[in-house]
């Protein structure tokens, strides 16, 4: 496949599957709540723009188990969120 197409198709996927994924941008918050069984993170963070949210506490989904590893309750954290088949999924924790 040449260069450009693959490219073009790799952004075309991005798109189809994440729309802002492209340009997230980190968003500081702190986690209140881990729950393990339900994979699930709760956060209370900043205005989540590419998400049009104001600041506020509420769960999440995380993408990948291996999140719930890296934060503590009480813990400050940097993360990305986005829509992924129609859940609020944390994407990245930093």
């Amino acid at each position: 496949m040449k260069p450009l197409v693959k490219a073009l198709s790799t952004l075309v996927l991005a798109l189809a599957i994440g729309g802002s994924a492209l340009a997230q941008e980190y968003v500081k918050g702190e986690v209140v709540k881990i729950d393990a069984k339900q994979k699930k993170l709760t956060i209370k963070h900043e205005p989540l723009e590419n998400l049009d949210m104001p600041a506020m506490t509420m769960v999440f989904v995380v993408a990948e188990d291996a999140m719930l590893e890296k934060v503590k309750a009480g813990q400050a954290i940097e993360f990305t969120a986005d829509r992924v088949n129609g859940r609020i999924t944390v994407t990245g924790i930093k």
